[in-house]
């Protein structure tokens, strides 16, 4: 018998798929009890190379509302050559060219490690059908302002080379006039006009802030500062409004053609990417921000959005469209990824929203292998009237998508899990719980309500579903902390609590409003293994006693003999401690008789290159030392389970660095948690 950690495994390799609960509770009432909802991450394109294509279309169930997609968990019945649907029950013959199919020749969407497949339709999309069917004015249209790049190669490098900055001078005192909305609706009328449904990106280059026409961000003058948290909370950003409005009609329009748009943005202040953010974050567009398009960090970036995978393809695919089918037990409230609603109302959607909820279907306008949404459901049964033992509910995921060679495809998920009664079973409920999926469904929860709650109050609806939680499953003796104890299930889920509370998702202090939008954008679209990086940054130790071992996330591992190597997702910090960045200083590792320390530094430099090569966006990389200025980035993640306040506390023996805050650290945390989890009156 596989342990659940295996079965997690084996689900998230095979379909990218990840559960809160990989048993569901067989009641409504019951399954709210458990305060983390039925809920999934779903990454439609994982790459699986061991997944070719098949050449034909999916069989589908004959009733005109279902229509679920013919999968392993359908009963069939091989000698009168009909399957029965797992979603409504309906008997569908098969179509004549199963004619062949037995219990020992099966197509492969009946067979078991085929719980994901992906399907070709044929028809290959170009532009000549638009000639054909009479549309001749359009495809002149087209040919008059758009041309192939192997025809116009020349001319485009030419263009391109003899660009110029503008001559144009711009007066003292003030910013250089950019009409970026404008700009920006040329581009999307021009696509819209052109290929409306098909396949394509906008690229946004900026380098300021839009200060003419529509969906201009600030004034030209340079002493008016571009708006800041403060003017937001006071209401005193004036082109907020507005400008947020223009820019989300021209998402939608181009969400509808199945386009995305991408934001570049490289320049020393604001550049508006917290009014123009709906633009990507609607469209599944990239964000990129840097100080500068010069930099090497950007460039590599930039050329990573063009990487191609093992067929040679780009990693890149257009206009999807997710459906959500559901067995009549569970219904889908919503989802939280970079998506629009296609307000498809049916059976399986619930009255109760989360995220983008009252619909089953939803367009992806851009995906890349790694996009991930975020999926929550509901069980609908009363108590009264719980699922019957044995049974399984079945969620089945349908992605249409354009290939970037054009093709069409269709890739079908579909997975099932048991029932069991919270009552009998909440043992099993409970060790079916997936902490890691669950820390990051509830992050995203939390990251959609701070687009339009205040913070303090995201905070406060965070730590009540924590205390509910472990009310739920902590063992304890009523009003006694010290009794307190998690399963194993659920032990690091608190942790992953406190640094969410902490990171830069929740926590606008410090940054700007340009920056929390680029930190959330990206947070609400990457798949499990990044979000968990970024919520709890990895910390990996480098000394002379041992090979190099991931370390806790506390200032107790910042020690003088050691290297670190932190990994935020958005950056990567070696830090050298006190005593190596003096022996750096004095050029040991100059010295032959120093082998072993010049390989000691050049270890966490290695492993960093790693993360590098494969990361989009590139982090950026920060190399600093004991008491360096840049050492603020690695001292500002870290629990500060020592501080300036108890750093003389009676009989302590100090390890680690002090951190100046007054941040509760991770123990403080925990205290409050247990007292507040075991109170008689809570």
């Amino acid at each position: 018998m596989a342990t659940y950690q295996e079965f997690i495994q084996q689900n998230e390799d095979r379909d990218g798929v990840r559960f809160s609960w990989n048993l569901w509770p067989s009641s409504r009432l019951e399954a709210t009890r458990l305060v983390v909802p039925v809920s999934c991450l779903f990454t439609p394109l994982k790459e699986r190379p061991d997944l070719p294509p098949v050449q034909y279309e999916p069989v589908l169930c004959s009733r005109a509302n279902c229509k679920a997609v013919l999968n392993p968990l359908c009963q069939v019945d091989f000698r009168a050559k009909i399957w029965a649907c797992n979603f409504c029950f309906q008997r569908n013959p098969f179509p004549p060219s199963y004619a062949g199919i037995s219990e020992v020749n099966q197509p492969a969407e009946l067979m078991p490690q085929f719980s994901t497949i992906e399907y070709i339709v044929q028809e290959m999309l170009g532009l000549t059908k638009a000639a054909a069917s009479g549309q001749q004015g359009v495809f002149v249209f087209i040919t008059r302002f758009l041309q192939p790049v192997h025809r116009v190669d020349m001319n485009l490098t030419d263009l391109l080379g003899e660009l110029q900055r503008d001559p144009w001078p711009v007066p003292q005192g003030k910013r250089p006039l950019r009409s970026t909305g404008v700009a920006l609706s040329v581009a999307v009328g021009l696509l819209e006009g052109t290929f409306p449904n098909t396949g394509a990106r906008v690229m946004l280059f900026i380098g300021g802030p839009p200060t003419q026409g529509p969906g201009m961000v600030v004034g030209d003058e340079l002493k008016t500062p571009i708006r800041s948290w403060h003017d937001i909370q006071k209401d005193n950003a004036r082109h907020l409004k507005k400008a947020t409005k223009y820019y989300e009609a021209m998402a939608n329009r181009s969400a509808v053609n199945g386009h995305c748009i991408d934001i570049y943005a490289c320049a020393l202040d604001q550049t508006g990417l917290l009014e123009m953010k709906c633009l990507s974050n609607l469209t599944g567009g990239h964000i990129v921000m840097g100080d500068s398009f010069n930099t090497s960090l950007f460039k590599q970036t930039f050329q990573r959005v063009f990487s191609k995978d093992y067929n040679g393809d780009f990693r890149m695919a257009f206009g999807g469209v997710l459906e959500v089918k559901t067995s009549r037990e569970v219904k889908v409230c919503g989802t939280i990824g970079p998506c629009v609603s296609l307000n498809a109302k049916g059976s399986c959607v619930s009255e109760n929203e989360m995220g983008i909820g009252g619909t089953s279907q939803w367009k992806v306008c851009g995906i890349n292998p790694s996009t991930t949404l975020a999926l929550y459901f509901e069980v609908v049964n009363q108590h009264n009237a719980p699922v019957p033992q044995g049974g399984r509910g079945v969620i089945q995921f349908v992605t249409q998508y354009q290939h970037s060679n054009t093709q069409r495809r269709i890739r079908v998920t579909t997975i099932a899990r048991n029932w069991a009664d919270a009552q009998s079973q909440i043992q099993h409920i409970e060790s079916s719980f997936d902490q890691e999926a669950s820390a990051v469904l509830m992050a995203r929860l939390g990251v959609f309500r701070a687009e339009s709650e205040e913070g303090p109050d995201v905070l406060r609806w965070l730590d009540r579903q924590l205390i509910r939680l472990c009310q739920k499953f902590g063992q304890f003796n009523k009003d006694d902390p010290t009794s307190f104890k998690l399963s194993e299930s659920l032990s690091l889920y608190p942790q992953f609590m406190f640094h969410l509370r902490r990171s830069p998702f929740l926590q606008v202090f410090n940054n700007s409003p340009d920056e929390s939008s680029y930190y959330r954008h990206h947070f609400v679209r990457q798949d499990l293994t990044q979000s968990l990086i970024m919520i709890q940054p990895i910390l990996y130790s480098y000394s002379f006693h041992g090979p190099p071992e991931p370390v806790l996330l506390d200032s107790s591992s910042i020690l003088p003999d050691r290297i670190l190597l932190m990994d935020t997702f958005f950056q990567l910090v070696i830090y050298h401690g006190e005593t190596i960045a003096q022996w750096r200083k004095a050029g040991y590792q100059e010295m032959a008789e120093y082998e072993n320390f010049k390989q000691l530094l050049l270890a966490p430099l290695d492993d960093a290159q790693e993360i590098l090569q494969t990361r989009f966006p590139m982090p950026r990389y920060i190399d600093t030392e004991h008491g360096g200025s840049q050492a603020r980035f690695l001292l500002s993640k870290v629990n500060p389970s020592q501080t300036h306040n108890n750093l003389y506390a009676w009989g302590q023996v100090l390890r680690g660095a002090p951190i100046l805050t007054d941040d509760v650290s991770l123990q403080v945390f925990m205290d409050h948690l247990k007292k507040l989890a075991v109170s008689s009156s809570a």
